[in-house]
């Protein structure tokens, strides 16, 4: 099965028909899956914006960190995988105009990249982060970096995503001969 037929069945289906609008009363579909992505995207950016700030010492300085990290990390979890699920769900709509876009596929990379970088995090800085509660009331300088990475990865991410909606559109021509645009 090639990558061409994978992206035709895809078009093809009944998901993919009711996120375009194909079907009577399916017109708003699309707005209110992408609603749900970008909801869930605001949640992600603004966890991680808080932990940031916090690793920067610019908020909640009285506040522990790890008490802050364990009251934040679920949610950006959860949210992170629904905008996962939604996003996919969004493409499912117009798999044959992102399907060859390079700003639809720099956005996996990116998300890939911020993913690796919280792994680092975990398995590196964050190792100390017991010891950041009982000395300093503002953590060392490498967590700062690590994060800021993961804001530089995420937010890259973001702006492809949002070129994609928002941007010029694809070029039928070169999706059919599975070219990047």
């Amino acid at each position: 099965m090639s990558i061409d037929s994978i992206i035709t069945a895809i078009h093809d289906s009944t998901l993919s028909a009711i996120l375009r609008g194909d079907f009577p009363g399916t017109e708003w579909m699309f707005p209110i899956i992408e609603t749900l992505h970008v909801l869930c995207l605001t949640i992600v950016f603004g966890t991680i914006a808080m932990v940031d700030m916090r690793l920067l010492g610019l908020v909640s300085r009285q506040t522990p960190f790890t008490k802050l990290y364990r009251e934040l990390i679920p949610w950006t979890w959860w949210a992170f995988a629904g905008a996962v699920v939604f996003g996919s769900i969004l493409a499912t709509g117009k798999i044959e105009d992102y399907a060859y876009n390079l700003q639809f596929l720099a956005k996996f990379v990116l998300m890939a990249l911020a993913g690796a970088n919280m792994v680092v995090f975990h398995v590196g800085a964050y190792r100390n982060v017991a010891s950041w509660d009982k000395v300093v009331p503002t953590p060392p300088r490498a967590p700062e970096a690590d994060q800021g990475r993961v804001g530089f990865f995420a937010s890259g991410a973001d702006r492809c995503g949002g070129r994609l909606v928002h941007g010029r559109p694809a070029r039928p021509e070169n999706a059919r001969r599975g070219r990047l645009l």
